[in-house]
């Protein structure tokens, strides 16, 4: 029995919010706050006051308010910049490197499930999950998580053994960028550029600097949720048409089934095409990204509550593995391509950050190593990263049995 009833909403509601704010108040003020990330300091909140008995393991307000209705309004909101002609034209290059990494994040994960399926049971859902999220961020991770129903302790495991991944691999990112070896095979313009002009900073953290205050007013909120809400009503409508009307006779019929029926996928599909045909308008509601980040904020905290931590200790270390296969077949993919088609360092570079980090880590990377001009193209290839993220994590664990 918890301290608060699962039937206490208001309080529950209260905590909730509550801890997202000194999530997001910590990130963006304190620099070791940073590297945790906000989204895991949320997770680990909640899996703390679980696990200490304050909150229940599950309650309404948790899966019919934030799954039911907060992570669907979230990924149009996050999406109003995914102009896909935008991001060919002005990313092409980039992009290219981008999607090769992409495969070699879809082999990782299949290769890992071979390796580790035995050890870790409904490892094919995680590898849907990690697939979605190497490729495009947290919001496909959410996505592709709720199209498989993948087990809550699971995916706090996998979010636990995600962001040790992820310290783990920014280290070896920034070791490459510093490397003699890889500056003597590899072309490096953009940090002989910092080399001799230097690299100034204001001392803030990434978040803080990509945070930044920005102009939002009565009607953008009014026009992002009535835009997000009009976009997961007609997905729904279309997922629920072709889920019954696609047959699961066979393998191949089933997967259709599964892509094709998820509200995620339509979600996506709408959202690009409405960034893309309609970029005037999308760009005239602001506060859309603030709004859809903090209701994954919200998602985390919720995805945190079923966590056993003996549990997440038992399962962790073998997630951090299979996380790390996947993250070592992206960087071959990237590092071998981008030799053979003559791509510098600093791209290939942001360009596998951008996959397994998504847009906002590849752009604090660049920003924090001072190559200016690659900021806004890694920002705009791992926006493409959510675009494709959720339907190729859908595949893979459509193939993988998920």
């Amino acid at each position: 029995m918890s301290i608060i009833s699962e039937s206490n909403s208001w309080a529950l509601i209260s905590i909730m919010f509550l801890s997202s704010f000194v999530a997001i108040y910590l990130e963006q003020k304190y620099k070791w706050a940073a590297k945790i990330s906000g989204a895991v300091i949320t997770l680990l909140i909640a899996v703390i006051l679980t696990n200490i008995n304050v909150i229940p393991a599950s309650a309404p307000v948790f899966d019919d308010i934030v799954w039911g209705y907060a992570v669907p309004l979230a990924i149009p909101l996050l999406l109003l910049n995914a102009n896909i002609f935008k991001i060919w034209k002005d990313t092409g290059r980039l992009l290219f490197i981008f999607l090769i990494g992409a495969a070699g994040t879809l082999v990782g994960a299949i290769a890992g499930t071979a390796l580790l399926g035995k050890v870790v049971n409904g490892l094919p859902g995680v590898a849907a999950m990690m697939t979605g999220s190497y490729i495009g961020g947290g919001v496909n991770f959410t996505a592709v998580a709720d199209a498989f129903h993948v087990d809550g302790t699971l995916i706090s495991s996998a979010t636990v053994a995600d962001n040790l991944n992820m310290a783990i691999y920014f280290m070896i990112l920034i070791g490459i960028a510093s490397s003699v070896w890889f500056r003597k095979h590899f072309p490096h313009p953009h940090i002989e550029e910092v080399e001799q002009n230097g690299n100034t900073g204001n001392g803030q953290t990434l978040a803080a600097q990509y945070w930044e205050r920005s102009d939002i007013s009565l009607k953008d909120i009014a026009a992002a949720f009535a835009y997000a809400a009009i976009v997961v009503m007609f997905s729904k409508l279309i997922a629920g048409f072709l889920s019954d009307t696609i047959p699961q006779s066979n393998a191949f019929l089933k997967m259709l089934n599964t892509f094709f029926g998820s509200q995620y996928v339509w979600i996506t599909n709408i959202s690009m095409i409405f960034a893309s045909c309609f970029e005037k308008q999308a760009k005239e509601i602001h506060g859309a990204k603030e709004l859809g980040t903090w209701l994954i904020y919200l998602f985390y905290f919720v995805i945190g509550v079923p966590a056993s931590i003996l549990m997440i200790i038992k399962n962790a270390p073998i997630l951090l593995l299979f996380c790390f296969i996947l993250v070592v077949f992206n960087m071959l993919f990237c590092f071998v391509f981008g030799k053979l088609f003559k791509f510098n360092l600093e791209e290939i570079i942001v360009a596998s950050n951008a996959n397994i980090g998504g847009p906002t880590t590849a752009a604090g990377m660049a920003i924090s190593q001072g190559w200016s001009k690659l900021v806004g193209p890694c920002m705009l290839v791992g926006t493409f990263g959510y675009v494709i993220g959720t339907w190729l994590g859908i595949v893979v664990g459509s193939i993988l049995g998920a």
